[in-house]
């Protein structure tokens, strides 16, 4: 069974429920949720060996944050214990033509202020072969940045495939930022997933990206994907396409780029229940399938419905099995019995 290692923060989600501004309501709906976190349990409710990598307070609610993760099958071996608190974002669903509302309360959390020592790589990726990790990370303080650059040195070194969600967040870091460091780190990742915020430049010192026009078609997508490639020596580049329709409506798409050819999903439109985490899940589902070896046409369109089902459960990871995304692929949308 292969072994998936992703690393980053989990946080207590508080969520106004039944689509309330905070302002008025009396009560939060809590769950844990984050990135890499997210991408785990995704990952484990495929069966494969999955472990995620933090750093969590020893008390109540960061036992309560391991035990969501095991529930699900994700191994915790390698969560370190220790620091003052467990960082919060707070939730506000949009709907129709309001949009939904994030708000960060995650400073100095016990994560956020670890130190690149505590984490023993020798240890955390025994066995491993793919290790996981997202632009949030090193977004969350200087120290972080290079905990990320020492633990995608060290995934390298140990031969292990290295993937990454750009995952621009513009509440944690500014775009100059993070360009000048996604950049820098983009050197050791084999599958890349997004263009965000990395810097391109041309022969004339422009930036490719920025040249794009208003509405790209697959020659501009694969003209940025090549470059990437050459500049970067990336293995696989993989993003997504969402149109909106409404708040609670998108069509969505989804590409990858294999040095060679750029591959293009079918689309799907969504009614959306909650669509925090469904980045992760096309993570997910992109990490799944190429570990797999699935054929490019065939992993664009198993991540595509790992993205597109996770619009529909509620929380932040995506719960569905691997049977549920194979009927989806299908279009199969008969019950169960």
């Amino acid at each position: 069974m292969k072994k998936v290692v992703t690393l980053g923060e989990i946080m207590l989600r508080l969520s106004a429920p039944n689509y309330q501004k905070i302002v008025q309501t009396q009560s939060f709906d809590a769950v844990y949720g984050g990135g890499e976190a997210n991408v785990a349990i995704s990952l484990a409710k495929f069966g494969l060996d999955s472990s995620f990598v933090t750093k969590v307070p020893d008390h109540a609610i960061g036992t309560s944050a391991i035990q969501q993760l095991n529930r699900f099958g994700v191994k915790t071996d390698h969560v370190i214990r220790g620091g003052e608190r467990l960082g919060i974002y707070f939730f506000e669903k949009g709907f129709s033509i309001r949009a939904s509302k994030v708000y960060y309360d995650r400073k100095h959390s016990s994560f956020a202020m670890s130190k690149r020592e505590e984490y023993d790589f020798d240890a955390i990726f025994a066995d491993a072969d793919w290790f996981h990790i997202s632009g949030i990370t090193p977004a969350l303080s200087e120290e972080l940045f290079y905990l990320t650059k020492k633990a995608l040195a060290a995934a390298k070194e140990k031969g292990l495939t290295t993937s990454c969600d750009l995952n621009y967040r513009s509440a944690l870091w500014s775009f100059e930022d993070a360009r000048k460091k996604m950049t820098e780190l983009i050197k050791d990742v084999d599958v890349c997933i997004g263009i965000e915020p990395l810097q391109l430049l041309d022969s004339n010192g422009q930036d490719i990206k920025e040249q794009l026009p208003e509405t790209p078609d697959l020659d501009d997508y694969k003209k940025i994907m090549f470059e990437m490639q050459r500049q970067f020596g990336t293995k696989y580049i993989a993003m997504t396409k969402r149109t909106h329709l409404s708040v609670n409506r998108n069509r969505l798409q989804a590409f990858l780029f294999d040095g060679h050819e750029l591959y293009q999903s079918s689309d799907v439109e969504v009614d959306i229940i909650d669509r925090v985490g469904t980045g992760d899940a096309f993570s997910a589902g992109m990490i799944y399938s190429l570990i797999n070896q699935y054929q490019p046409q065939e992993a664009v369109e198993f991540a595509l419905g790992c993205f597109a089902l996770k619009h529909t459960i509620e929380g932040d990871a995506n719960l569905v099995p691997i049977s549920d995304v194979e009927k989806f692929m299908q279009r199969s949308f008969a019950i169960d019995r």
